[in-house]
């Protein structure tokens, strides 16, 4: 018998959640042996990929302001994109980048570098920090333009957002590139797992703090957005998670049981469709 799609990829997500809660003894031992988020020295990308299997790109920029728990470029770094790379292997048949040891590839690349040419698929943290110069937002808008993906995650706020938008603009016009939320029947949303809504994940020490609340700039932040721009094909260009941390549910897997069964099913579900239609587009 053929399950309708809803309750299929409902199945799905348990099993997802089932593998995962499996592997989180696993996932922190082995995080205790390295360095701590934002501390991990940045691997620049060789002039030529070791080979053509998928490996998980962080952009490097400068902050031009700062933001509370916030880190700069360094935020969700190394281990949000470890972490993803691996469930992405995992619950696709994508193959991904691997160095001798078989660990996964994950590099950090800048604007004006040229192996950013070299990675279909980029992402930024805390971006309600950034400050691009005039040869950055040229790298990045002739790096979109060719095909590449951006990513941008965990920033909060109005005064983030006025900051990100006015930065991104230096790159893609706005009255060319509008930004738009996306409708919740975007593939992004079911491209492998149905994610219902955009997901407000938090830092796990917010969450701490708080008591489980998940909007860490009070009612300036209550709503997560899910935003992109596109070009004139429909294809994104720039996708935006605006209210929520994304990263920190594949950062922080091995930390919190709880905390993962809140967030993990969700933030691991969009983080894997975003790959695949990143990929496939």
């Amino acid at each position: 018998m053929t399950l309708p799609r809803r309750r299929l990829t409902r199945a799905i997500t348990l099993l997802t959640v089932a593998g995962l809660l499996a592997g989180l003894a696993v996932t922190a031992s082995a995080q205790r042996g390295y360095f701590r988020e934002g501390r991990a020295p940045a691997r620049y990308p060789p002039s030529s990929m070791p080979d053509r299997d998928f490996a998980f790109c962080k952009l490097a920029y400068t902050s031009v302001r700062y933001e509370d728990l916030g880190m700069g470029w360094r935020t969700d770094y190394p281990y949000a994109g470890i972490n993803l790379m691996t469930r992405y292997s995992e619950l696709t048949t994508a193959h991904i980048s691997r160095d001798t040891r078989g660990e996964p590839n994950h590099w950090v690349v800048e604007l004006t570098d040229r192996e950013l040419f070299n990675c279909p698929f980029i992402m930024a943290a805390d971006v309600g920090t950034i400050g691009l110069s005039g040869a950055e937002a040229d790298g990045l808008r002739t790096y979109l333009l060719k095909g590449g993906f951006l990513w941008v995650d965990d920033f909060w706020g109005s005064l983030a957002w006025q900051n990100w938008s006015a930065e991104i603009g230096k790159v893609l016009p706005p009255g060319q590139y509008p930004i738009k939320d996306l409708p919740l029947d975007h593939p992004v949303f079911r491209a492998l797992m149905l994610v219902e809504k955009v997901p407000q994940i938090t830092a796990i020490q917010f969450w701490g703090w708080s008591g489980g609340n998940t909007s860490e700039r009070g009612a300036d932040s209550a709503e997560a957005h899910l935003r992109a721009i596109t070009d004139e094909s429909g294809r994104i260009l720039v996708l935006m998670s605006h209210n929520t941390d994304v990263a920190d549910a594949w950062e922080r897997e091995g930390e919190d049981p709880n905390y993962f069964k809140q967030f993990a099913p969700n933030g691991y579900g969009l983080g894997i469709n975003v790959l695949l239609y990143a990929m496939s587009h």
